[in-house]
């Protein structure tokens, strides 16, 4: 992402209070490995409840929770940011005391009035209070933001994917642990909205408080959002391909311009049919398409995607914002990555989308302007995966980690796998990818989780061969494969050096002759070597002339460090 309503959140917050604490070490971090007794518990129904007071910047929440354990337990345990008040806590309706659980460092322990055995299933409830961690730079810091809309109504919101859910309330805070059903009730001050995931259930006023009740199913934890505001709803109704009708709502702020609107709803139906056709059914017909204008740039939360881009085209005509973030509820809330370290397949596969849509449209160029971008943004500072996925570190760090490389390499990734393995089986890929099936139909599949290893399987079984040779080179190093060519008489030699275990064997595109007009000739490269007779010795040629593959470019790498020596 980028940042462009950053300064539009400061202009628009509300004076600064006195500073907070600063994160705990351990809720600052997402996806920490489970220990037994988080990876032993499992959650049918969450009833989540905040009641979020803009005059105090507060918030005060009720988890109660069904949990089932799959081993004997003295105890269950939940991440929660430890600057939180815990208010009370029980379990099958019987108070515990104060001495029955413990926080010190953002993993809540609560010791159970009784063992649960094996199978066995409990209610917990749990009650906090307090002020929230706020995002400094929202979304790319998480936590809450607390704004003014322009005339001066609170504008609130949450994003919290770089540190997980226990920044708002107690979860457990890894991909591998959905809540089934999630009832999400939001009470805020009358006159504001509270747009969130799933489908509103209800809508009630009292006291000068209203309570906007929702229920959505499998939430992906991060995805799930406060976003309030003075919204006013825009609406319609979308017919699938698939013959099923999706509501698609906006909710937005009273002053925007009713063309503003107007468009963007129907360019997310637009994007929808793109994703139907490339990809498979929308995960969530069933429930809704959501956006909620928001005090930051976005976010991809389920069903309720945060939109602050202000209503921008980028140049190819399109909102680059609501379509990127729009395609997260394939690649992100419908198929998760297995651990934080595996991020990669949620911004590489989204960040390809972009460029795909375009081609979609019918503008070829487009599709290559915009990969051509991403190049010159990809770093190559560390693999794209690390050798222990859940242990991410400083990879997620700007100057020293992964930089856009999630994003970027992610989607040229996605680009050379298509070129090499064709359109038509690149596709079902992406349907085993998300939906672990070849015929997707609304109703028929659920959320997934994956890993790189799982992608490089669904390509094996697609393509009938092994292509841990691709996925070696791209994802376990850091560096991009480069190609040497030298002339032998009339042969053209060709080696890919890789650094890999398994040698690179991508096939390479020789234009000989005309650098224009020549014929092009694909050289397959077993064991990573191949070659071509050029038919002369002095004959010119070039190399992947239609840039089907990414490596090596001394050019891109050379202009990189002179405007790194120019900053």
């Amino acid at each position: 992402m980028r940042g462009l309503l950053a300064l539009l959140a400061l202009a628009c917050a509300q004076p600064a209070m006195a500073q907070e604490p600063a994160l705990a070490e351990r809720t600052r971090q997402s996806g920490l490995p489970l220990d037994p007794v988080r990876a032993g518990m499992t959650l049918p129904h969450l009833a989540l409840g905040f009641t979020v007071d803009p005059a105090t910047r507060s918030i005060a929440g009720s988890a109660d929770y069904t949990v089932t354990v799959d081993a004997p337990q003295r105890e269950v345990a939940f991440d929660l940011d430890p600057r939180f008040a815990i208010d009370g806590i029980s379990v099958d309706g019987q108070a515990l005391p104060p001495s029955a659980w413990r926080n010190p460092d953002g993993l809540l322990r609560i010791t159970l009035p009784r063992s649960m055995p094996a199978g066995g299933t409990a209610q917990v409830g749990i009650r906090w209070h307090g002020a929230p961690h706020v995002a400094a730079r929202a979304p790319w810091d998480g936590g809450m933001t607390w704004a003014r809309t322009p005339d001066g109504q609170p504008w609130i919101a949450s994003a919290i994917q770089g540190e997980g859910c226990d920044l708002l309330w107690p979860c457990l805070d890894h991909p591998a642990k959905r809540v089934a059903l999630l009832d999400l009730a939001i009470r805020v001050p009358d006159g504001l909205v509270a747009a969130a995931n799933g489908t509103l259930v209800e809508e009630t006023h009292a006291n000068g408080w209203a309570t906007w009740r929702w229920r959505a199913r499998q939430p992906n934890a991060y995805g799930v959002t406060l976003q309030i505001g003075a919204y006013l709803l825009a609406e319609a109704s979308y017919r699938s391909a698939y013959g099923n009708i999706i509501p698609v709502q906006y909710w937005h702020l009273p002053g925007d311009k009713p063309d503003d609107v107007a468009r963007l709803l129907a360019e997310t139906q637009r994007y929808l049919r793109f994703f139907e056709e490339v990809v498979g059914p929308y995960p969530f017909a069933d429930e809704k398409v959501g956006l909620a204008e928001t005090p930051h740039l976005g976010m991809e939360h389920q069903t309720i995607n945060a939109y602050g881009n202000g209503y921008k085209l980028a140049p190819e005509g399109y909102d680059w914002l609501a379509q990127h973030e729009f395609g997260h509820e394939w690649f992100a809330n419908q198929m998760t990555n297995a651990t934080d370290g595996e991020m990669w397949l949620h911004e590489g596969f989204d960040s390809y989308m972009q460029p795909l849509y375009l081609l979609w449209q019918g503008s070829e160029v487009a599709y290559n302007a915009a990969l051509w971008d991403q190049r010159k943004r990809i770093l190559n500072r560390v693999p794209l995966v690390p050798a222990d996925p859940a242990a991410t570190g400083n990879y997620l760090d700007e100057e020293a980690g992964w930089g856009n490389d999630i994003y970027y390499k992610g989607s040229w990734i996605a680009h050379t796998l298509r070129g090499l393995i064709g359109d038509v089986a690149f596709r079902q890929v992406l349907r085993r990818l998300v939906y672990d099936r070849d015929d997707p139909q609304p109703g028929n599949f659920v959320p997934v989780r994956r890993s790189s290893e799982d992608l490089a399987r669904i390509v094996g079984e697609v393509t009938g061969a092994d292509h841990r040779w691709f996925f070696d080179t791209y994802l376990r190093q850091a560096a991009l494969p480069r190609l040497v060519a030298e002339r032998d008489g009339t042969r053209l030699l060709l080696r890919w050096d890789s650094g890999a275990a398994r040698p690179f064997a991508m096939p390479v595109e020789v234009r000989v002759g005309d650098p224009l007009t020549g014929a092009v000739r694909t050289v397959p490269m077993p064991g990573g070597r191949g070659s071509v007779d050029l038919g002369a010795a002095d004959i010119p040629y070039r190399l992947d002339p239609a840039a089907r593959i990414l490596r090596d470019d001394p050019a891109i790498t050379a202009w990189q460090a002179q405007e790194d020596a120019a900053r």
